[in-house]
């Protein structure tokens, strides 16, 4: 909890000084009201007394009650300002740091925990700094200046009350290291109801297709239950301490009376009256002294939660992004749209296998390159070492002649129209999808989407939604067959107008016709521009520069189709395999 204060801005620190002086004003008025009440029941039991110095007593415990009213008032429209400008800085702070995680970064916590992390633990964090900027110094500061009053009253009230206390402190010790264990789990259980749920959701058409909505329920099931099983744990260990605090308070307030009596019947006459009237005191500041033990308990029982919630954020927020950015801006060598892959091999971060072994290839500017194998062979792993989703093992990739590893990380996604295996799509406009993202210029004008989305033959169906360019766009595009969000993710990359153009499969959702005529306007309006493509059919990339052939993460062949057709055993038999001798012409 610790590392989270220090995200405390100066003026919320001020702020919070405020409250504390506010704290000291209402202890005061609240500790003043007991006082009030002995001189009432003096002037009561006094003969002779006047009933306007009676009202007058009873004016100020009303005046006294009022203004503290007031000071709670401010001191929770303080703490929950506070609490929430916080949470506001660090789910910022999150958010930031989770956006420049590479994908083994991301991995690292799980998609699930970030998500848990960035609210449900924000929220812990947020209800403990509102609860405890109210209590963390009235409680302590009540109890303390209530104890030094009664130390003055009497001895036997005095022990009686520190016995209450220390009854009070030694239950809430038994319960908390009872459900302390829980709570550290609580937030990693929580993670995992996340993790079944979005799993499920995301994967409900295959689900519903395989008939294993039991399968899946029971998963759930287990993963709540196990949730549910520990929260109901400490949720009943915490309600134990309520009744038994309770109970406590009674049993003072009785002792106090039983001492009270013991005392009077023993008094003088002449000190009858001063007893009793210390008596009323001393109850009452008993029960702020009580109840000041009950404020710190309740701020305890949220503290260890939050304090797991606290360092699973910290985790976040310190992280350090293993894709470091370079210093370059431009090698200055009048290269552009170059690739090259010198002796690169890469594995996974905690793996043991290479994913790629001792790859090398060139790519020239304006040159189509194409990667072909089976799957697992490392294609897409390949294509996603060069915008460095992940950075190299061994070896270096370089673009337009330098280490991608020296370029800022902004200099080099400018170069770079990426489109993804899996169409992305925002919420939003087709409009605001294809001019999606910052290429260092001008922003795209209207012109420029139109032709983007012309190129990637997507303007027939645009046109004919409600709407056109303006028309709605669910998250993930989930109002969009496939092939229409492959195309308009090939649309934005174009919009960008890159130097480089990276197609992670991208083609796969399209018909053979869309397929050919989208390449062949790209190659025509895109001319000098460096293309790569991942691809499983022959026909998508029969006409690249270059074929590169990967199998079990190493270049078996390279060259252009007919080439390899006679040189390379792997690629003639993907080739066989999805075309007659007819239709490769061998």
């Amino acid at each position: 909890m610790n590392n989270i204060l220090k995200y405390i801005t100066p003026k919320q620190w001020g702020l919070i000084a405020v409250i504390g002086v506010l704290n000291v004003v209402q202890v005061w008025l609240n500790l003043r009201i007991p006082e009030y009440m002995a001189e009432i029941t003096q002037l009561i039991q006094t003969p002779g007394s006047l009933m306007q110095d009676i009202y007058t007593a009873g004016e100020y415990m009303l005046i006294c009650a009022f203004i503290s009213l007031v000071m709670i008032v401010l001191i929770c429209f303080l703490a929950s300002r506070i609490a929430a400008s916080v949470s506001q800085r660090i789910r910022g702070l999150m958010f930031e740091r989770v956006d420049s995680f590479s994908m083994g970064d991301i991995n690292k916590f799980s998609i699930a925990s970030l998500i848990t992390r960035s609210t449900n633990d924000v929220t812990q964090v947020q209800m403990v700094l509102t609860i405890g900027l109210q209590l963390i110094i009235f409680a302590p500061m009540l109890a303390a200046w209530a104890f030094a009053k009664i130390a003055t009253r009497g001895f036997e009230w005095t022990l009686a009350t520190g016995v209450a206390a220390l009854f009070v402190v030694l239950l809430f010790v038994v319960v908390m290291l009872a459900v302390l264990p829980k709570f550290k789990i609580m937030q990693k259980l929580n993670d995992n109801v996340n993790d079944v749920a979005r799993e499920n959701l995301m994967g409900l058409p295959v689900v519903r297709a395989y008939n294993a909505e039991g399968y899946q329920e029971a998963k759930f099931e287990k993963a709540n239950d196990e949730l549910t099983a520990t929260n109901l744990f400490t949720t009943r260990s915490m309600a134990v301490m309520m009744p038994l605090v309770g109970v406590i308070m009674n049993v003072l307030m009785l002792s106090i009376y039983w001492i009270g009596a013991v005392l009077i019947n023993d008094a003088a006459p002449t000190e009858i009256t001063p007893l009793f009237a210390d008596m009323i005191v001393f109850s009452a500041y008993a029960m702020q002294v009580m109840l000041a033990f009950m404020m710190i308990l309740m701020l305890f029982i949220f503290l260890p939660r939050a304090q797991v919630a606290a360092r699973r954020i910290y985790e976040v927020i310190v992280t350090e992004p293993s894709i470091k950015d370079g210093t370059v801006d431009d090698p200055g060598n009048g290269l552009k749209g170059e690739i090259e892959f010198r002796n690169v091999s890469f594995k996974y971060p905690g793996a043991v296998d290479y994913v790629l072994k001792d790859v090398s290839f060139s790519a020239k500017r304006g040159e189509t390159v194409a990667f072909i194998g089976s799957t697992g062979s490392g294609k897409s792993t390949l294509i996603n070492l060069v915008p460095r989703f992940y950075d190299v093992t061994e070896g270096s990739v370089l673009v337009d002649g330098m280490d991608v590893r020296e370029y800022k990380l902004e200099t080099l996604y400018n170069k770079i129209g990426y489109i993804p295996q899996k169409s992305v799509l925002f919420t939003g406009t087709i409009e605001s999808n294809v001019a999606f993202g910052d290429n260092g210029s001008a922003p795209p004008t209207e012109d420029d989407v139109r032709d983007a989305v012309k190129i990637a033959q997507g303007k027939k169906f645009v046109e004919k939604m409600d709407g056109g360019y303006d028309a709605d766009v669910a998250r993930g595009g989930t109002n969009l067959s496939g092939g229409q969000r492959q195309r308009l993710s090939i649309a934005r990359a174009i919009c960008r107008k890159p130097e480089i153009y990276i197609f992670d499969d991208s083609f796969s959702a399209l018909d053979y016709k869309t397929d050919r005529t989208l390449r062949s306007a790209l190659k025509k309006e895109t001319a000098g521009v460096t293309s790569m493509i991942v691809a499983q059919r022959i026909g998508t990339i029969m006409d690249a520069d270059k074929i590169v052939v990967l199998d079990e993460g190493r270049v078996v062949g390279e060259g252009r189709h007919k080439e390899l057709l006679r040189t390379c055993a792997v690629y003639k038999e993907i080739a066989m395999s999805q075309l007659s001798a007819e239709e490769l012409a061998i």
